[in-house]
């Protein structure tokens, strides 16, 4: 009997897809195996066997959400977050709402400092109501991200949801400070250092925000006790301190901080105006002399100093050469023809 071209082709076909349909299913059995297996080694603690089990699984089943979830789950736990990362949006491209997948994705982007999608998959998460901390990830997310209005539409949120988070305040709080907006950030501060006082930065970072605003008291009392609980006591630190103590009416303290550093740093001019600034306003007008003279062996053209000179040199009582070197000094700089005596010192 002769079998025609067209039943001989179905015939081929049937079993082309009779060893397709085996294939997947042994593939499937494969997966499985390989899954129930992982379960087994995670529950067991075993979580770097179980993650490559959960990885073979994959190999024969590509598209099991279960098998897909569970992998970047695992791979959370052994903090490779670069995998889960991958295994999660696989995941949520064959499940577009999974939960799991879109909560582990706001938090691998966030710890991953990846703030924009840390922001879409936070946001995503909020819109499905699941997962937590979606306030507090997209509020620091969009601070990150210099979005400080859209940090202030999360922050708040955050620290009611969490109010032992000490560092949503401090957010806050550097939010106005990067906005130059400085007495609203001091409550804030305040509030941070109180939840948690080992932050020594914060301490430093909130005595700065009080000089800037004039409150050098209080300054002075944040820089002590940020120097006691252990920040370093570099020369900005001592800078920032003497700065403080001057502006606060105790300059001989202030004073004696900057001479200690110019002992450091003998060619720092800012430096040196400080101390001549400050040895003036204290009437020691022949040191305040001394170090706008080492300003001008550095700086010949530097109309200030030569102005101060002449100054000190008036309040000496030799008018006569004081009024000539203030004159020689503004055609200089014709700007200092205003200069006050009494200003405050620049940090």
């Amino acid at each position: 009997m002769k079998i025609n071209r067209c039943t001989r082709n179905g015939v081929i076909c049937l079993i082309t897809l009779a060893f397709i349909l085996k294939a997947q299913a042994q593939s499937a059995d494969s997966s499985r195996f390989f899954y129930l297996k992982a379960l087994n080694e995670k529950s067991n603690r075993l979580n770097l066997v179980a993650y490559n089990d959960f990885q073979r699984s994959l190999q024969y089943d590509s598209t099991n959400p279960d098998v897909l979830r569970e992998t970047g789950l695992s791979a959370v736990t052994l903090r490779k977050y670069e995998n889960a990362i991958v295994v999660f949006e696989r995941l949520l491209r064959i499940q577009q709402n999974d939960t799991t997948g879109i909560n582990q994705l706001a938090i691998l982007y966030f710890w991953t400092q990846k703030w924009d999608k840390a922001v879409h998959y936070a946001s995503r998460a909020l819109q499905l109501h699941t997962g937590s901390n979606n306030y507090y990830m997209l509020g620091k997310s969009y601070y990150e991200m210099e979005d400080y209005g859209h940090a202030f539409s999360y922050l708040p949120t955050a620290a009611a949801e969490d109010p032992k988070n000490a560092e949503i305040p401090y957010l806050i709080a550097r939010a106005y400070v990067d906005m130059s907006n400085y007495k609203p950030a001091i409550p804030y501060f305040q509030k941070a250092i109180a939840l948690d006082s080992s932050k020594v930065q914060w301490l430093y970072e909130c005595a700065l925000v009080y000089a800037t605003i004039y409150d050098d008291v209080s300054a002075i009392k944040y820089y002590d006790i940020a120097a006691a609980r252990g920040y370093k006591k570099d020369n900005d630190f001592y800078e920032n301190l003497a700065d403080s103590y001057i502006a606060a009416g105790q300059a001989a303290k202030g004073l004696q901080i900057l001479q200690d550093l110019v002992a450091k740093k003998p060619a720092d001019l800012e430096l040196l105006n400080s101390l001549g600034f400050t040895s003036y306003k204290l009437k020691k007008y022949d040191e305040a002399i001394e170090y706008w003279d080492r300003i001008l062996s550095y700086d010949k053209q530097n109309g200030r100093a030569l102005y101060m000179i002449g100054m000190a040199y008036q309040k000496k009582g030799d008018t006569q050469k004081g009024k000539e070197l203030c004159d020689k000094a503004i055609a200089l700089d014709p700007s200092l023809k205003n200069l006050k005596t009494e200003i405050r010192l620049e940090q």
